[in-house]
């Protein structure tokens, strides 16, 4: 599973990280200059109407600004889809709460025996075994202790989780604030363009607009995907935490008819009858 998350996660950054160079090479490649220094397309050489319309057009032809923007939108979708895929293998009920753990602590808490059951979460670490973990070490403690530990642990749990979720929900974030910025600086371009008399040149304008809305649909296009699934992997870790809360008050309520005899690491646990 180790090897396959890596492998997902280097997919997703070549993928996002080299579509805008290979963009680049072939773009570049079917350029040619005319001898008054007019750069036309080899494709659409003698076809003036479709000179400068396509996307890698728009992308490369932006200016150094327009370009890092791009570079930035690409850079921003390859991350959103590298934290989605992460979260997307971390977040599951395998991960979170394995089944061999709680048939091992159900076995253990059936018998009574809670250095058992506690030696069976730290040989399966998870989210569910820390939460075990800490309700077990306030055994001593009373009932309510032990639920106050469940809820703390449980949210810590939680947090833990949001804080590598979050990262999703930051590249959705960025995708319209980049879009925007291309959007304004498109504008820019356009506004400079009528001020130094270009209101004729029609093709020179449209390309500066289109290079505008492009930025704004590729902020979209990366920010759409990236909010949804954020949502969508927020609900699913709430019901996973939910569930673990509730499986693991489930192993506890014995515990309100349990007493314990002695003191120190070697006290003998017993089910009162």
């Amino acid at each position: 599973m180790s090897k396959l998350k890596n492998s997902l996660a280097a997919i997703a950054i070549v993928i996002g990280t080299c579509t805008a160079p290979i963009a680049a090479v072939s773009t570049f490649g079917q350029e040619l200059t005319t001898d008054d220094g007019t750069v036309v397309n080899q494709d659409t050489k003698g076809n003036s109407s479709s000179k400068g319309g396509g996307f890698y057009d728009i992308v490369f032809g932006s200016g150094t600004v327009g370009m890092l923007l791009w570079f930035a939108l690409f850079g921003d979708g390859a991350l959103a889809i590298y934290f989605a895929i992460d979260c997307f293998i971390l977040i599951k009920p395998d991960k979170l709460m394995p089944t061999r753990l709680i048939d091992k602590v159900q076995e253990a808490m059936g018998q009574g025996d809670i250095v058992a059951a506690m030696e069976a979460c730290q040989n399966t670490p998870s989210s569910m075994s820390n939460i075990l973990v800490a309700a077990f070490q306030h055994v001593e403690e009373g009932f309510d202790v032990i639920q106050e530990a469940v809820t703390a642990a449980s949210d810590l749990e939680q947090e833990k989780l949001m804080q590598r979720l979050n990262w999703v929900s930051v590249c959705g974030n960025l995708g319209p604030s980049l879009g925007l910025l291309g959007t304004v600086q498109g504008m820019i371009l356009t506004f400079q363009a009528l001020a130094s008399g270009g209101a004729g040149d029609a093709a020179a304008l449209a390309s500066s607009i289109g290079q505008a809305l492009w930025t704004t649909a590729g902020g979209l296009i990366v920010s759409i995907p990236s909010i949804t699934m954020f949502y969508v992997l927020r609900n699913k870790m709430n019901r996973l935490v939910l569930r673990m809360t509730a499986v693991t008050m489930e192993f506890l309520n014995g515990l309100r008819n349990v007493s314990v005899e002695g003191e120190g690491e070697g006290a003998a646990e017993e089910v009162a009858q």
